[in-house]
């Protein structure tokens, strides 16, 4: 009797250990083969090129780098002087026309008056030449106008709120205009991408819950799924000289998932937490139980 509850024990838990193995093999699978979480992700934000929109000497700079900065706010500013010449020059030009074209008014005016007693020819050149002054006036303004844009344009502000990095800009140095001198990272624009494997994005629908979990940090960050990307590179297809399709022919028999990413829109993040674009982050999507995957009812 006693050998055979020995037996029967034995056989109990044989299948215990046998049923939790079962579990635990299914849990894994759950957890790393369907559950739509990733430890690739990453915080980023959309970041502003700053550069000028004309050439000069920096005269000044006004922010510092990693310094917090107001949309609007002086960033540094180009020669002034050069282009306030230039303004004041374009200013004189136009006075200069529209003396000039005044007097050929006035005289186009004396020529009509005089009827018989100048030519038909005279009066058209005389009124030629008004309309020629009109144009080169219009010409004037239109280059004074680009003069005091260009003033303007001296100084550069920030267009959003943010934080100056990759500042090394010092006052003496020339700036090429579309030539970027600082990057402005958009602190309004936060927002974490989570790469997730092709099998996995089944699971996945627009405004999801998702729990994001930043490197170092010991809170969970809350936020919603904004959008999934439409298009990943094929890295077996290049371009070649004729548009025709150059495929990779040579094929590996292992197959991993591509990685797509998948952008999660923070809902009211601590202000507490430092938020650095480019620190790692785990995330993970809260799926509704029993949702159907996708292309399924």
């Amino acid at each position: 009797m006693a050998r055979t509850g020995k037996l029967i024990g034995r056989v109990a838990l044989t299948v215990l250990m046998l049923a939790l193995a079962v579990a635990g093999a299914r849990w894994l699978w759950q957890r790393y083969e369907v559950a739509p979480w990733t430890r690739d992700g990453r915080v980023r934000a959309d970041v502003v090129q700053v550069s000028p929109d004309i050439n000069g000497l920096v005269t000044q700079v006004l922010v510092r780098d990693d310094q917090q900065v107001r949309a609007g706010q002086v960033l540094f500013a180009i020669d002034r002087p050069r282009y306030q010449l230039a303004l004041d020059e374009a200013e004189a030009t136009i006075a200069l026309q529209t003396a000039a074209l005044n007097q050929a008014v006035r005289a186009s005016r004396r020529d009509h008056m005089l009827n018989d007693l100048v030519t038909t020819e005279q009066v058209e050149e005389g009124g030629a030449k008004v309309e020629q002054l009109k144009a080169s006036l219009q010409e004037a303004i239109v280059q004074r106008n680009l003069a005091r844009l260009n003033l303007d344009r001296t100084v550069v502000r920030a267009t959003v709120d943010g934080v100056v990095t990759n500042m090394e800009l010092q006052p003496g140095d020339y700036a090429g205009a579309g030539r970027q001198v600082l990057a402005l990272v958009n602190s309004d624009s936060l927002y974490v991408d989570g790469y997730f494997e092709e099998t996995k994005l089944p699971q996945i629908r627009l405004g999801d819950p998702a729990l994001v979990h930043i490197m170092g940090l010991p809170v969970v960050l809350h936020g919603r799924v904004q959008s999934i990307a439409a298009g990943i590179e094929d890295r077996e297809r290049t371009a070649s000289s004729r548009d025709l399709a150059n495929v990779n022919p040579t094929f590996s028999w292992v197959r991993l998932a591509q990685r797509v990413p998948v952008r999660i829109r923070l809902v009211s993040p601590p202000a507490n937490v430092r938020l650095i674009s480019g620190r790692t982050a785990t995330v993970s999507i809260v799926v509704p139980a029993h949702r159907p995957l996708e292309g399924q009812g």
